[in-house]
């Protein structure tokens, strides 16, 4: 799961929204946002503005 929100973002190309990623992978939103969340802390994903995330460094 984590593959797919981090491809679906480097797709994207701008920083999205947790709902965006969902429809983008076919998965449940709420899943998607605990994905990212984990991602976040290990800096794999930041969040340039309030509830849009994009790829870290």
């Amino acid at each position: 799961m984590e593959a797919k929100v981090l491809d679906a973002m480097k797709k994207a190309g701008k920083p999205v929204r947790p709902g965006e990623v969902a429809k983008m992978i076919d998965a449940d939103s709420k899943e998607v946002s605990k994905v990212i969340s984990k991602l976040k802390k290990s800096g794999q994903v930041i969040s340039p503005k309030r509830c849009y995330y994009s790829l870290g460094d």
